[in-house]
């Protein structure tokens, strides 16, 4: 028969494993996949008050894109420097994929980045920010999935594409809310243009529902045009031949962001190099 411990020596081996434990845990700052957001949050809020309080009276607007910036923080940066230096842009759009595998630390260090722009910007949601606690955590650090402000006399209004990441258990897109973009909106607006990250006829895109789509994002107020990304390409496309385009802006790692101007006679469109 095995003889068993004294109480002494069997209550210090629990304590030690105890408070080895205990120290264990200490050590380990954050899970990759925790929620736990440190610094700004509610980004999407407060910029938005920035951009419709300093273009109230506009009617010309300009504004720079960008898109998928995961994982390519030094161009990100450049990318930064570059615009702060002009001094004419107003605000910035970014079509989404901030994460690459949504891990907060991701987040937070493209938030970083992003925060020393001159400027306001605003998101869209990517289909790699979504993936495992990234809704969670893009929700913390921007807000909503789905929303639209105006500048100046221009309706923006950014929207959730990536129908697949949610294996279409949430309205992706959300046609309530786009609906109400036609008839609840400020007299004032006179052009629309709709911001999002994957485009019709794209992978993570609910393609059952394209024509549907299409059909509300052209009877929106003065549509101008769709921007998005994604792809990572440079490109332009009518996508239902009916003169509604669709800009693609590709990712950071290309140097090149798109500039935009709208104005009472329309708009310029540019892609620079930085």
């Amino acid at each position: 028969m095995r003889n068993s411990p004294p109480p002494n020596i069997l209550g210090a081996v629990i304590m030690g494993v105890a408070f080895a434990a205990l120290i264990g845990c200490e050590m380990i700052e954050s899970h990759p996949y925790d929620t736990k957001i440190s610094g700004e949050c509610d980004l999407i809020e407060k910029s938005v008050q920035r951009v419709e309080q300093q273009l109230k009276d506009s009617s010309e607007i300009t504004f720079a894109v960008i898109s998928d910036t995961q994982r390519w923080y030094d161009e990100t940066e450049d990318c930064v420097n570059a615009i702060n230096e002009r001094g004419d842009i107003d605000f910035v759009l970014h079509c989404g994929d901030f994460a690459d595998f949504g891990l907060t630390k991701e987040f937070v260090l493209m938030r970083d980045l992003l925060s020393k722009l001159d400027v306001p910007y605003l998101t869209a949601i990517g289909n790699h920010d979504c993936l495992a606690t990234g809704d969670d955590v893009y929700k913390k650090v921007y807000g909503p999935t789905n929303y639209a402000f105006t500048a100046g006399n221009v309706r923006i209004i950014s929207l959730n594409t990536n129908a697949l990441e949610y294996d279409y258990s949430e309205k992706v897109p959300d046609f309530s809310f786009m609906g109400n973009e036609l008839y609840n909106v400020d007299d004032a607006v006179e052009k629309s243009i709709v911001l999002m990250h994957a485009p019709p006829y794209s992978d993570v895109f609910n393609n059952n529902v394209n024509e549907i789509f299409h059909h509300i994002v052209s009877e929106l107020r003065g549509i101008q045009f769709c921007l998005h990304g994604h792809t990572h390409s440079l490109g332009v496309e009518d996508i239902f031949g009916d003169g509604i385009l669709y800009y693609e802006c590709p990712c950071i790692e290309k140097r090149k962001y798109l500039l935009f101007t709208i104005h009472n006679e329309g708009y310029d469109y540019e892609v620079v190099d930085f």
